[in-house]
């Protein structure tokens, strides 16, 4: 099956597309380490990457990643042999999860450990491949319910930014090219294609129950009574009023009651 043939991976290109040009992530001569955890999102994102790549005005390389967490039900097999049938640069950077978290206690709270651990891995291995950028595949599902975790726990109105300085690494970037694209459209392409399967993460049940599950399910619970909550919460994000908000800063002399 030829990727461009199907319409749900020319409307996720194209987005893909718009969203790189709209938030500048891609430059010429970039070299790009593609976060590929083996879930549907990663694995659409790489051949979203690879189909613009071959389009795209500017020269610019690709490198995934997969972390692999040492739980014997990974499959990380599985996803580097789908990444040799498919062409792909393709590298792994491990750790003991599991021993670490045992031996920092923190069993009954994984999630904040492993991912600050999985970041810093992946951060690491950018350096070292000389890339500047990293490229994550959270879609707008991601977006709109970060903001409204943020929002709701008062860590003020923000959200993963589509192109933004990494804290915890100076000289590289994080970029999120699925920032327009909506998760209903990722499954499709995922839908599409036999990608293979990488297990589930042996903290599942810790997930299914934090804040980030929570607030997706809100996002598509508020969508059934406001079917076009998606495209409105997409064009308020990219239309803010700081000086209708409540941060003093911004007070401007004269500005309306």
């Amino acid at each position: 099956m030829s990727e461009e043939k199907t319409a749900a991976f020319r409307e996720l290109c194209k987005l893909t597309g718009q969203a790189v040009s709209r938030y500048r992530m891609i430059g010429e001569g970039d070299r790009i380490l593609v976060g590929l955890s083996g879930g549907k999102d990663s694995f659409m994102l790489l051949h979203a990457l690879h189909a613009l790549r071959r389009k795209a005005p500017v020269r610019f390389d690709l490198i995934a990643a997969t972390f692999d967490p040492g739980f014997p039900e990974f499959n990380v097999a599985g996803i580097a042999d789908y990444c040799r049938r498919q062409g792909w640069e393709h590298r792994v950077v491990k750790l003991d999860i599991a021993g670490i978290l045992a031996e920092k206690r923190y069993e009954g709270t994984p999630c904040v450990l492993c991912s600050r651990l999985r970041r810093g891995k992946l951060y690491g291995l950018a350096a070292a491949e000389g890339c500047g950028k990293l490229a994550l595949g959270q879609h707008f599902d991601d977006i709109a319910a970060s903001f409204l975790m943020s929002l709701f726990r008062g860590q003020g109105l923000s959200t993963m930014g589509p192109n933004v300085a990494a804290k915890a690494k100076e000289g590289i970037r994080i970029i999120r090219p699925f920032v327009l694209a909506p998760e209903s459209l990722i499954v499709r392409c995922r839908e599409e294609r036999e990608l293979p399967q990488a297990g589930k993460c042996r903290y599942e049940a810790e997930l299914a129950d934090g804040d980030r599950a929570y607030f997706r399910g809100l996002v598509d619970e508020l969508a059934e009574r406001i079917p076009n909550l998606r495209s409105q919460m997409l064009r308020s994000l990219g239309n803010i009023q700081p000086g209708y908000l409540l941060d003093p800063a911004y007070l401007k002399p004269g500005a309306p009651d």
